[in-house]
């Protein structure tokens, strides 16, 4: 059941259940998908990052699901999406792979949503880049705080002048196999270090402790493998659609360096929105102005559904 709720209504109030889908990848991994909102409004997919879950967007679900058909999805080994079998399920390519089967099972042929990423949400988009059903769906896309390869090598979670030993300690914690363990004051403090700002409100950043540490170890280890080797390069530039960029200027997961590497890279960037003394979690740390950076790609980018498509998107519901 949703934990989310109505804008404008107290935020312990739940919203109606929303659509649950299973999407089924090329692997045959199962993607467990959650649909907001009213068929036929403008799509928007939303796709979160390492160690989160759908609950990431809740603040950009409760506003969205009012006019939009908002489609969320857990990323494999995430909140009710099953971690694969075996390594080769944790790749690029299987991200790309899962992204594609949520497309398919949730929109009609030919119809176009905004896609946003958050973090490794981002890097999944880049990996389904040139992939048939990303173009054949994406009308423009978010990427937000995130960057394409040297995720190590720029992280600033250790306090060291840039260097192969902070290299080697940045890739130890984050790849780190101890148990994150119960949400304390002493986890909540460590976390919004390394992943927030400075100002970030205690209710928010008890929000996200309590997402992040209910992300199964296992997967928040092996994720953390394919993080480290990432190079998504070629993807960026295979972005051929209206993109824009945002990030943290606080963020020490993936600074400000990436985002500004990303627009130069970009064929049709439409904008980089730096913002001051947010971190890495900028959906729940700035929530208003990611949803307000969705809402302004929908509007300028998603041509409402014609009749017969819609009809057709109905058929796909109900089977």
């Amino acid at each position: 059941m949703s934990r989310l709720t109505r804008s404008g209504t107290s935020r312990t109030t739940p919203l109606p259940h929303p659509r649950e889908v299973i999407a089924v990848s090329a692997d045959g991994a199962r993607v467990h998908v959650e649909v907001h909102g009213s068929e036929g409004a403008p799509a928007v997919v939303l796709a979160h990052g390492w160690t989160c879950s759908i609950a990431f967007w809740a603040e950009q679900i409760r506003d969205l699901a009012r006019d939009h058909r908002v489609i969320a999805y857990d990323q494999r080994g995430h909140g009710r999406s099953p971690a694969p079998a075996d390594a080769a399920g944790h790749s690029t390519r299987a991200l790309a792979d899962d992204l594609e089967a949520v497309l398919a099972a949730t929109l009609a042929p030919g119809e176009k949503a905004v896609l946003a990423g958050h973090s490794m949400g981002g890097m999944t988009i880049m990996a389904a880049a040139a992939r048939p059903a990303f173009r054949e769906h994406a009308a423009a896309a978010l990427l937000c705080s995130t960057g394409p390869s040297r995720l190590a090598v720029e992280s600033l979670v250790v306090p060291l002048r840039p260097g192969g030993l902070r290299t080697r300690l940045t890739r130890a914690i984050l790849g780190a196999r101890a148990p994150l363990g119960p949400v304390t004051p002493v986890s909540k403090k460590i976390l919004r270090y390394a992943t927030m700002g400075p100002g970030s409100a205690p209710e928010r950043v008890d929000a996200c402790a309590r997402i992040v540490h209910a992300c199964p170890r296992l997967s928040r280890v092996a994720w953390s493998h394919v993080l480290a080797e990432l190079d998504l390069e070629a993807g960026v530039r295979e972005l051929e659609l209206p993109v824009a960029v945002l990030v943290g200027t606080a963020d020490r997961l993936t600074p400000p360096v990436h985002s500004r590497a990303m627009v130069a890279a970009l064929p049709q960037c439409v904008g980089l929105d730096e913002l001051a003394g947010m971190g890495h979690m900028t959906p729940v740390e700035a929530p208003e102005v990611v949803t307000a950076r969705i809402r302004d790609l929908v509007t300028t980018y998603v041509v409402p559904m014609p009749v017969e498509q819609e009809q057709t998107q109905k058929q796909k519901e109900d089977a």
